[in-house]
């Protein structure tokens, strides 16, 4: 039908100009816009036809590839929408108020008796809170994000009895800024999920700096001999999706991985 109404408007548009020119330019003025032999209806229509198609045609392409783009992202809205869908109904299978007041219970009875794995409940409690309350939101508080990493990395040094090899650096001021939500935690979860931690001699990096309005992450790991795991990961993929929503071309995203060595680094602006 969008086809079929290109030659349509131009016989509109064929029509209309003569209207104008030859009836009424030509009664107020008396001076006709083609010669005698030109004003033949057919003749006009031909004409028309001729230098009209290319207008045409170039709205037509670029009607087409504005529709085409707008398609693209109502398409990763869905996307998300349905990423979005699939955790609101983890989030349920969780109960996460039964979740917590166990939690918040078992706090208090140690409370007193052992104060140290109370305040490992209370961190892992902060934690559950977090990505259950936190993460399905389009944005997230960056003190809030930040805070969680601090608490995800104790809880690591737990789960390896002390022999957590990793040196984790924070620099720069921040308070209320905005970033994409679970960020921080992709890069740091990725770290802990993939990497040999256990080597004193092979230690891992994870770095946050905040400068000039814009925040990076860089990471550094060594993996398993012969493993890659971040050449098709699914997560990465959906990462990248993920940024280019939120950023479009204002983030920078790098990922290297040679001699059993991986490398990742993020660059994003921060929102007020």
């Amino acid at each position: 039908m969008y086809v079929l109404s290109i030659p349509f408007s131009l016989l509109i548009f064929g029509g209309v100009r003569y209207f104008l020119q030859e009836v009424v330019v030509f009664e107020i003025t008396g001076i006709h816009n083609y010669a005698v032999q030109s004003r033949e209806i057919t003749y006009y229509i031909r004409d028309n036809f001729f230098f009209g198609l290319p207008s045409v045609t170039l709205s037509a392409i670029s009607y087409l590839f504005f529709q085409f783009q707008e398609t693209q992202k109502q398409n990763q809205q869905l996307l998300l929408e349905n990423k979005k869908a699939e955790f609101q109904m983890l989030k349920s299978q969780l109960s996460p108020h039964f979740l917590f007041n166990t939690l918040n219970s078992f706090y208090s009875q140690l409370l007193g008796k052992n104060d140290e794995i109370a305040s490992d409940v209370l961190v892992l409690s902060d934690l559950l809170r977090y990505v259950v309350t936190e993460t399905d939101k389009d944005e997230a508080i960056l003190s809030k994000e930040i805070q969680f990493i601090k608490n995800y990395i104790h809880l690591q040094q737990k789960r390896f009895e002390d022999q957590l090899y990793l040196n984790f650096t924070l620099e720069g001021a921040y308070s209320d800024e905005k970033i994409l939500p679970a960020v921080l935690i992709h890069f740091t979860e990725n770290v802990f999920k993939h990497g040999k931690l256990n080597d004193p001699e092979k230690k891992a990096i994870i770095s946050i700096q905040i400068e000039a309005g814009f925040l990076e992450i860089s990471t550094f790991n060594y993996t398993a001999e012969g493993e890659n795991y971040y050449s098709t990961g699914i997560g990465f993929d959906n990462l990248v999706r993920r940024l280019e929503y939120a950023y479009k071309n204002q983030f920078l995203l790098e990922k290297t991985a040679e001699n059993n060595t991986f490398k990742m680094y993020l660059k994003i602006p921060l929102k007020k």
